[in-house]
Formats: C-alpha cells, sequence, structure tokens
C-alpha cells in the first residue's frame, strides 16, 4: 500500500508517498480503507519540527489524523462494525504514531464511527479532529442558553465548528476573524456578530471565550468567566481577575466522534471543504494550506 512518511523534520520536500506492507487487523480492531483525508494544523507542525512526537515513535513516520472509507477486515471481538460500513476516526498520531496518510489504516474499532450517510468521503474527512477538538473544548466552557461566548478564529475548521454547536444550543456567539472577508462565512454558520477588528470587542463583555486561533483576548472575558485555548503556549495572563482559564487538548473518542456523525447527517452540522488533491499531490496541497485564509478544509484523496 502507499503511505505518505517523513525521514527527518522540515518543509513538504520532506513528504515522501511510499509503497510499505499493508497492516493487518488485530483483535478489537478494524482495517479500513481510506478514501479520503484532511490536512490540519498538527500534522504541519509535526512534519516541520514544531510539535514534537512521542520520542517512542521513530523515522519513517506516517503522517495524518484524519480518516474516512470503507472497513475492509474486522478482527477478533470487533462488534460496532462490519466489511463494507464507511466509517470516520481520529488517530492522535503524534501520540501513537499510527498515520492515517494512507491506503489502508488498522486501528482500535473505538477509534471509529460510522460516518454520516449524506455526505460524501471527502466532507465526512472534514469532521473527525476539527469536530472533536470543537466540542471538547466547548465542553469546560459550561454554556448555558442565552450566555455570550467569543470564538477567536470562528473561521476555522475548529472555530467553524465550535460556532454551529454553540449557536445550535442557545448561546449567542460572536466570532472573532482574522480577515473582512470572513466575516458573512461566520454570520452564515449562525454567529450572532462577527468581527475581524478586535479593538471593536466589549470589555468583560463575554461569558466564556474560546480560542482556537491563539490570539489571546483576555480583556474580552467577564469576571468570573471561562476562557479556554486549543493553541500550546497561547494561555494569556489575567492579572489576578477570576477567570477560570484552562488549555485543552484533544482526546480520541468514537462515541463523541458518532453523536457529531449524527448531526452531520441530520444536516445540523455543515462541513466545508475549500480544496480536494490526491493523495500524491500531498506536497502541493501542503504549500496549499500554508498559504492560510482557506475557508473549509484542504482534503485529500486516495
Amino acid at each position: 500500500m502507499r503511505a505518505v512518511q517523513i525521514e527527518r523534520h522540515g518543509g513538504p520536500e520532506v513528504l515522501h508517498l511510499r509503497k510499505i506492507p499493508d497492516p493487518a487487523a488485530g483483535p478489537g480492531e478494524i482495517l479500513v480503507r481510506a478514501e479520503a483525508t484532511s490536512i490540519n494544523p498538527v500534522d504541519v507542525k509535526t512534519r516541520a519540527g514544531v510539535d514534537r512526537p512521542n520520542p517512542a515513535i521513530g523515522f519513517p513516520m506516517t503522517l495524518g489524523w484524519d480518516l474516512a472509507g470503507t472497513v475492509e477486515a474486522v478482527g477478533d471481538g470487533v462488534t460496532r462494525f462490519r466489511p463494507g460500513d464507511r466509517v470516520v476516526a481520529m488517530s492522535a498520531q503524534i501520540a501513537t504514531g499510527l498515520g492515517t496518510w494512507a491506503d489502508l489504516v488498522a486501528l482500535p474499532e473505538s477509534l471509529a464511527a460510522h460516518a454520516p450517510e449524506t455526505v460524501p468521503p471527502v466532507e465526512a474527512a472534514c469532521l473527525p479532529l476539527a469536530g472533536l477538538t470543537a466540542v471538547q473544548a466547548l465542553e469546560p466552557l459550561r454554556l448555558k442558553e442565552g450566555q455570550r461566548l467569543l470564538v477567536i478564529g470562528a473561521a476555522g475548521a475548529v472555530g467553524g465548528l465550535a460556532v454551529q454547536l454553540a449557536a445550535a444550543s442557545g448561546v449567542a456567539v460572536t466570532g472573532l476573524v482574522s480577515r473582512p472577508g470572513h466575516v458573512q462565512a461566520v454570520l452564515e454558520l449562525g454567529a450572532e456578530e462577527a468581527t475581524h477588528e478586535p479593538e471593536r470587542l466589549p470589555a468583560g463583555g463575554f461569558d466564556a471565550v474560546l480560542d482556537t486561533a491563539g490570539f489571546a483576548q483576555p480583556d474580552a472575558v467577564a469576571d468570573g468567566g471561562r476562557y479556554v485555548s486549543i493553541v500550546p503556549g497561547s494561555l494569556p495572563g489575567f492579572d489576578g481577575r477570576p477567570v477560570d482559564a484552562r488549555m485543552n487538548f484533544v482526546e480520541q473518542s468514537g462515541e463523541q466522534l458518532g453523536e457529531l456523525a449524527r448531526l452531520v447527517e441530520a444536516g445540523d452540522l455543515r462541513l466545508r471543504v475549500a480544496a480536494t488533491l490526491r493523495i500524491d499531490q500531498i506536497r502541493a496541497a501542503h504549500e496549499l494550506f500554508e498559504r492560510g485564509g482557506h475557508l473549509g478544509k484542504i482534503c485529500l484523496t486516495f
């Protein structure tokens, strides 16, 4: 089979599509034939050496966190899936070394969920990491209907899903974006307000802040409010103000992914694709990703 691997850290030139042996489904695992995947910031940072993987993971290293495909085989003890099922999954590659940018991926069934039947694999591949990050980052904010939430990076993959999830629960969402051309897109996702001008945000105007972009806005959260960032090193200080502030890192969960997939299938959660390339165009895909400014994800097909 083919797999995207690196043998050292660096620019897109270190990415290679190689032939490696096919994996097999072990006990409790499913073997998935990949149909699509997508690029996340962690993939680019791992390639570049900014985010360092578990020291036990050596080279050559297969990259990738997102997976959409079809089950080819199941291992002993698998109960939730059978061959022919369409699935989505997220693998925490930087921690486990199990990358998803490969024709075949064997992974624990606990990481997978049935794919939404109403969208093609390319769209489904946008869901795993971004969706799990969004829903898990919203949990510690403990938002109630009518409360005010600021989402920083609201036009991005994680931010856009967080806007939709929060707005659907009756939260009044304001989105902060980096470009004026992204304001309308965030309003269409369900935000009540959106701006590209942080100076226009009211001081203490929000019960909670979710930073998905690493652009800290500590003055925006009210005293007694909550502040979550998903970007390492971006949690600000609050000068002794009573703010519940924390970092949040995504965790693997097929159960939560299944809940998100059902929202997509019902039409209650929108997935956005900015561009689709073939897996053998992986270097060009990374170059496109790093140019930024996309309203949607850069996806890859197999």
